[in-house]
């Protein structure tokens, strides 16, 4: 059958998490670096799109494709590995220990990041002629975006720092559940189809992407943005990624190896 029932997919979710903690540090860092690349294209495709339109929900609809396209080329996204590699280490799989979980996320959020400032490099030359004119009207408003999600939350202060940290978490809650969705097919466009609904509602609800944000914001700080590194991480990044961390491994990771392994019921011998 083309579709895996839960206890299938999430044996494949902490098979997964196991071969991300042993694999080399080359790999790792080639398929983040790509993964970082591609998302960030898709942001601008997104943004370009709705810019055009007028209409957010438009790019929010097409956004998915960057998504899509990675997992299905096996590449790794920050907030994926949140969800996946614990999984093996809480399934006491041979050889995994904290150590190599961590290591994991290290060079895959570095990955993701030198990949996404790749493209934010890219993109400044493409909207601004080589940086001989002013940014264009997309360049523009990833310009603002990038001033209203850090000096915006900055503005509440700790409501500000707390709203963050809640749209970091509802983000990987559905971003992880795109993951999974990349598993629960044996087909290109069951998976495709699974993937793409909670990623278009997380870009449709503005909620915060720490690989996303690795492109948008130093991007915004090259096309003229008003705020600074430090905004940027302390009012930004960091809690995005702490939200992405809690929102994933809680809401999808945990509660889909809780109940449908632990917890299943055991065949009679």
């Amino acid at each position: 059958m083309a579709y895996l029932v839960p206890s299938e997919f999430v044996t494949k979710m902490v098979d997964a998490g196991e071969s991300k903690v042993f694999m080399s540090t080359r790999d790792t860092l080639i398929r983040s670096y790509m993964a970082g690349a591609i998302l960030a294209l898709a942001a601008v495709f997104a943004i370009t799109v709705a810019v055009q339109t007028g209409s957010p929900l438009i790019g929010a609809i097409l956004f998915p494709v960057g998504f899509s396209m990675l997992y299905l080329m096996g590449f790794d996204l920050l907030t994926g590995v949140f969800v996946l590699t614990p999984l093996a280490l809480i399934d006491k799989r041979p050889g995994v220990t904290l150590a190599g979980v961590l290591r994991n996320w290290g060079l895959v959020f570095t990955g993701n990041l030198f990949g996404a400032l790749t493209v934010a490099f890219m993109m400044a030359i493409i909207f601004t002629y080589g940086f001989s004119v002013e940014p264009n009207a997309v360049g523009q408003k990833i310009a603002g975006i990038g001033e209203a999600r850090t000096l915006g939350y900055a503005e509440h202060g700790a409501a500000g720092m707390l709203t963050l940290f809640i749209r970091g978490m509802l983000c990987n809650w559905m971003v992880s559940l795109g993951v999974v969705g990349a598993m629960i097919s044996t087909t290109v466009s069951g998976k495709v189809i699974a993937m793409w609904m909670p990623i278009m509602l997380f870009f449709a609800m503005a909620f915060e992407h720490s690989v996303v944000n690795m492109f948008l914001f130093p991007s915004a700080m090259i096309l003229g943005g008003d705020f600074s590194v430090m905004d940027y991480l302390i009012w930004n990044e960091i809690p995005t990624v702490l939200g992405n961390l809690v929102g994933g491994l809680a809401f999808t990771g945990l509660t889909l190896y809780s109940t449908h392994i632990k917890t299943a019921p055991k065949r009679a011998i």
